[in-house]
């Protein structure tokens, strides 16, 4: 590798990516390639482009082999701002398109429906660089697949030089492409390597004081979140201190929680106007946003903020909830209550257009100079902007109403009405780009999110929401043989799912039957979670591959154990196995839990990067302290459980009914005219009660 001169040349950018356009039938074009079959918003954007991509199959690398062509692998996602420069500047021109196509065998991939195959490329672009990657993607490979290179972002006049030079490597050099692959490939093979742990082992609450204060140095007490910018939000990061925070009342823990929760909610990164995460800041201190909204950030921050509100009554907590579940209602649910992936960034082709001030426009819509003053010093804008000459709705901290005469309730009464004034003017413009495929795996987020604000605030509009989605994934994700599908979009589903579809899906149905005692949903993951075991299983590293065993095989077949925005799948597997093994007194789960446990402590405790493994920690948290089983039987028994779930229970996992029913815990527990809760921990039960406030007790 160090003497392949190609792989030191570029500077890789992480950078994430813009905007979404669906040809019309009406449409005359050019250039139509094999895209315009696919359904992803991604892949069509692409479909008229010069270049003649593929989407991913194994036809197409059957066909690079019959061809001896190598293959260009282009992978990115419809939110990317980045992968669509490199589009308009290279792959709508004709000129590199056909030194594309004359010499390689070109594909197109969208992550977001083919996670697996991202995975591949880049792992082997940190490989090849030695650094972290991002979006676009662009890796060569031989045309069976095996990698050879990977970048990310190149203007035109670079990437036409990569194709030459790859061009003229597979002429005069093939053989050092097939070495350098063989070493790439080993290498992705051996990425993933872990220690099998001892299962029987036991944790205790000084190795998790350990992981705490690795996570407390990382955190700034200033502005929240991480030290480094950009930030990204992380959920389950905070999820791991407020669970910690709830078993030791390490204060500390909790303040890096609410300092980072109100610095967020205040800042540029959520939407002041209509609610809503942005995916990350660019900043410090969480003022200018990368504009696009991802479902998989708003899921997870609905449960984070619900949490939070659980352990602070803190009304901030509860207003960005609201505003949150109103914007994924409003312009991310389908009309069956699937939820949609994300918007753009962009919009008239410059990024955070839709949601950006001028002073003036706004002097001009609030039509009232002491209000609009008011406005104006409330949320930090500037008559010559606060980012790139325009402004960026930001609350300001060191706002004072006693300085304009007024009381918090009446200048709180101002803001609300100036910025449903604002929101009319938005709504007006032009918006940006929505990527309207429907991926399981973010639903199951969305769906866990709704749960978890449902138990903090008891709003049955969320339960029927959440029970609504979950009918949705029940309907078109489920599939007659127990398996999942991926993706849905236009009445088509058509990629089989990863491990992450159904450890979110399987998370979520156990939490809707905790609120909700329907047994059904117990099943449901019941059978998720056996299919899981069937088709997924790593024998040799008692863990799961990301894969099923009934997809066409990639060159390498991994496993994803790193915790990350979004939690590993291992470790929400593991949880589940945990949690459901519990409530179904299925030892053997809870035993395969323990495992898994024991395989990742070692990288838990030593790595001094607990961030990448915050839902592990969350799972060690609740092996230290076991849970307590909360069986609530009886005519009452949804009421009763639900007013003790309105509190922030991390140790608690819940079932019952009016019935025994089926469930070997609920056993000889029912008394006839009565709603008794049993508050029991392995299985040994303390003295039942009626009184929910007295069941709290016990579980403290």
């Amino acid at each position: 590798m160090k003497n392949f001169p190609l792989y030191i040349c570029f500077i890789l950018l992480i950078v994430s990516c813009n905007k979404i356009t669906k040809p019309t039938d009406s449409e005359v074009h050019e250039y139509t390639n094999d895209l315009i079959h696919e359904s992803s918003p991604y892949l069509l954007q692409h479909a008229h482009n010069p270049v003649q991509w593929h989407p991913w199959s194994d036809d197409v690398l059957q066909k690079a082999q019959k061809e001896d062509k190598l293959l260009i692998i282009s992978i990115g996602y419809a939110a990317c701002h980045w992968c669509h420069v490199m589009e308009h500047e290279s792959f709508e021109d004709s000129i590199v398109a056909q030194i594309m196509n004359d010499n390689f065998i070109c594909i197109k991939v969208d992550r977001e429906e083919r996670p697996d195959v991202d995975d591949v490329y880049m792992t082997a672009c940190q490989l090849a660089s030695g650094k972290g990657c991002g979006w676009p993607l662009n890796a060569f490979a031989l045309p069976d697949g095996r990698p050879v290179w990977a970048g990310t972002y190149f203007p035109k006049d670079q990437w036409t030089k990569i194709l030459n030079q790859f061009k003229k490597l597979k002429e005069e050099d093939y053989q050092k492409l097939k070495e350098t692959a063989d070493k790439i490939t080993s290498g992705i093979k051996s990425f993933e390597s872990i220690d099998i742990g001892d299962g029987s082992q036991t944790y205790t609450l000084e190795t998790l004081e350990k992981v705490k204060t690795d996570f407390i140095e990382l955190i700034d007490f200033v502005d929240g979140g991480r030290k480094i910018a950009p930030k990204f939000p992380m959920p389950n990061n905070y999820e791991f201190l407020l669970q910690y925070h709830y078993m030791t009342k390490d204060q500390k823990a909790m303040e890096a929680v609410k300092i980072t929760l109100d610095r967020m909610a205040k800042g540029g990164i959520y939407d002041q106007l209509g609610g809503g995460f942005a995916r990350y800041s660019t900043d410090t201190y969480w003022i200018a946003p990368h504009f696009e909204k991802m479902l998989y950030d708003n899921g997870q921050l609905v449960s984070l903020y619900s949490h939070a509100y659980q352990v602070t009554k803190d009304p901030l907590y509860k207003k960005t909830v609201e505003q949150t579940i109103d914007f994924v209602e409003r312009e991310l649910m389908n009309d069956e209550y699937g939820f949609y992936s994300s918007l753009d960034a962009d919009s008239e082709g410059e990024e955070g257009k839709f949601y950006v001030w001028q002073s003036s426009e706004i002097d001009s819509i609030i039509g009232n100079e002491e209000a609009s003053k008011i406005y104006k010093d409330y949320y930090s804008i500037e008559k010559n902007g606060n980012w790139e000459h325009t402004n960026i709705l930001v609350v300001n901290e060191r706002f004072s109403a006693s300085k304009y005469g007024k009381t918090d309730n009446q200048v709180s009464e101002l803001i609300k009405v100036q910025n449903q004034k604002l929101m009319t003017v938005r709504d007006k413009r032009i918006r940006p780009g929505l990527d309207d495929k429907i991926l399981t795996s973010w639903n199951g987020l969305m769906l866990k999110g709704y749960i978890d604000a449902y138990r903090a605030f008891g709003d049955e509009k969320y339960l029927a929401t959440a029970l609504k989605n979950a009918a949705f994934i029940s309907k078109y994700s489920i599939q007659s043989d127990g398996s999942l599908n991926r993706n849905f979009k236009d009445g088509k589903s058509s990629i089989n799912a990863f491990l992450d579809d159904y450890a979110t899906v399987t998370d979520a149905f156990i939490a809707l039957y905790e609120v909700t005692f329907d047994l059904k949903w117990l099943k449901k993951a019941k059978a998720l979670i056996a299919h899981v075991q069937d088709h997924f299983y790593n024998e040799a590293a008692k863990m799961y591959y990301y894969t099923s065993d009934l997809d066409p095989a990639l060159i390498a077949r991994k496993m994803e154990l790193s915790d990350n925005v979004i939690p590993a799948s291992n470790s929400i597997m593991a949880r589940n196995l945990y949690k459901l093994g519990t409530l179904l007194y299925d030892k053997e789960m809870v035993d395969q839990s323990k495992q898994m446990m024991a395989n990742m402590t070692k990288q838990v405790v030593e790595s001094g990067q607990p961030s990448y493994y915050s839902n592990w920690c969350q799972l060690m948290a609740t092996m230290i302290t076991p849970p307590y089983e909360v069986a609530v039987l009886g005519e009452d028994a949804v009421a009763k459980s639900r007013k003790i779930q309105s509190d922030y229970l991390p140790n608690a996992f819940f079932l019952g009914g009016e019935s025994e029913g089926e469930l070997a815990l609920l056993k000889d527990k029912l008394q006839e005219g009565r709603t008794m809760i049993y508050v029991c921990q392995n299985k040994v039960c303390k003295i039942p009660t009626e009184d929910t406030a007295k069941a709290r007790e016990l579980i403290d």
